[in-house]
């Protein structure tokens, strides 16, 4: 299996190379260089497996050559079965045709785990058998952040450094990240929102001397790697419900693309999903563009999803590859475009291919608040603010008569939003037991200017400590 980027100007790589690299060095992100595809049979042969030994399969299936069978599925075993629930990924029925597919059983109770655990066990693999060492750098807009250290924390070859917005995440997102006080992880609050965040880990791979020094890499979903570890939790769920002899509809809360990109991985690769909803909050530019072709970013706005309070959404560039015929000239003109502009040029044909899959709805905090109260009254279960924007976009776009399931992907525990889970029902959900003492725990952190040459120093200082 190998690896080309979506800008064209990289040299192909295995899995495991890409592993290592997260973002291309034009700037472009990795795809591969052709999809996997099975056929009706192979996909009922995988039914019924163990979520660890399924995402094996699939994620095998992108590792190619780079990794064998059995150490995969080692791999994999050992990094779900710290899982508070014995199916990883449980489906709840909500009512006759929605069901929530739990994604928070992971220890930092968002979707963000079921990829970096797996994360985790692969750069330890990689990194001692290649005898290196890595400075992974990531952008947060309040999961990513908590589940990438969890990963990585205390491992004797990785450093991370993980940026968020300061003051932009809820406190317990904040919380799972800041209290973490190994010495190979630091968190740095930049002064500043989510797209800065990730336009300054960008800038940093793109800065190829401290690319080099600093050995980076990327746990964020620009890393090829957490998408494919992300696509067997959608399989999982359409198989569950009868796929590949019945369709499948997927509603997905969309901030960076990279969770709705899997979903379309996987029926990339021969589910028959029939629909994907992209949900958003009132950053809403996703939306927008399957609405009316309007790529056009607008400030961000925060709001009771933080996670989804982003406007430049990076995984975009994947599908944007494909719906272009794979023409990696022309998505490179249209990211730069992107970034001068603000506005993204799509061509009619490329938007019009995109909106017969893909169909959005977005809501603001109001709304999210409303649904979360007429979820829970309705079926006792209490959805995110994230998810809750999901259950609404299932509800209205999906006609009331249509007879496929659709599935919601619940990315976090509504205990990690406990002043908008009280605004919304009165309560404020429990945290875990391993989490009781949060709120006690001790915090470390920085807070930095939006400035690059800052951060870098940052990320060198901590990086060079560790290696001394």
């Amino acid at each position: 299996m190998r690896y080309v980027s979506t800008r064209g100007e990289a040299p192909p790589r295995d899995f495991e190379a890409v592993l290592l690299a997260g973002l291309a060095e034009d700037g472009g992100l990795f795809v591969p260089e052709t999809w996997p595809e099975l056929s009706a049979a192979e996909w009922r042969a995988l039914r019924g497996l163990p979520y660890p030994d399924l995402a094996a399969r699939i994620v095998g299936l992108f590792a190619g050559d780079s990794l064998d069978q059995a150490t995969l599925q080692g791999m994999t075993r050992v990094a779900y079965a710290g899982f508070g629930h014995a199916a990883v990924a449980p489906l709840v029925q909500l009512d006759h045709r929605t069901h929530a597919l739990e994604l928070f059983h992971g220890p930092t109770l968002a979707f963000k785990d079921m990829a970096m655990q797996l994360l985790g066990q692969l750069f330890d693999h990689v990194l001692e058998k290649r005898g290196e060492r890595v400075t992974i750098v990531g952008a947060t807009s309040g999961d990513t952040g908590s589940a990438a250290i969890e990963a990585c924390r205390d491992r004797a070859n990785v450093d991370i450094v993980i940026l968020h917005p300061e003051g932009r995440t809820s406190e317990v997102q904040r919380r799972q990240m800041t209290t973490v006080l190994s010495p190979n992880v630091r968190n740095i609050a930049v002064r500043g929102d989510f797209d800065d965040c990730q336009d300054l880990v960008k800038a940093m791979f793109a800065d190829a001397p401290f690319r080099r020094e600093m050995r980076l890499s990327a746990v964020n979903s620009i890393n090829w790697a957490r998408v494919a570890a992300q696509i067997p939790y959608y399989a999982y769920a359409a198989l569950a419900l009868g796929a590949p002899d019945r369709p499948v509809a997927f509603s997905v809360p969309t901030g960076n693309f990279g969770n709705v990109l899997a979903a379309w991985a996987a029926r990339r690769m021969g589910l028959p999903i029939e629909r994907l909803i992209v949900a958003s909050n009132r950053n809403d530019i996703l939306v927008r563009f399957l609405a009316t072709n309007d790529m056009t970013a607008r400030p961000v706005e925060p709001s009771l999803s933080p996670s989804m309070d982003i406007q430049v959404s990076s995984n975009f560039e994947r599908l944007l590859f494909e719906l272009l015929g794979r023409d990696a000239a022309a998505t490179g003109a249209a990211m730069r475009a992107f970034r001068e502009t603000g506005r993204m040029p799509v061509p009619d044909a490329a938007w019009r291919q995109a909106t017969a899959l893909f169909h959005g709805a977005a809501l603001d905090d109001a709304g999210t608040l409303e649904e979360m109260r007429r979820v829970h009254a309705t079926t006792g279960w209490l959805p995110d603010p994230h998810t809750a924007t999901a259950t609404a976009a299932a509800r209205l776009l999906l006609p009331e008569d249509a007879a496929i399931p659709v599935v919601v992907a619940a990315t976090a525990h509504p205990a990690k939003f406990p002043d908008a889970a009280e605004q919304a029902v009165g309560f404020r959900p429990a945290l875990p037991p391993r989490l009781a003492d949060l709120y006690e725990r001790e915090e470390r952190y920085s807070v930095l200017p939006n400035r690059l040459e800052e951060i870098e120093a940052a990320v060198r200082g901590h990086a060079r400590r560790n290696a001394a």
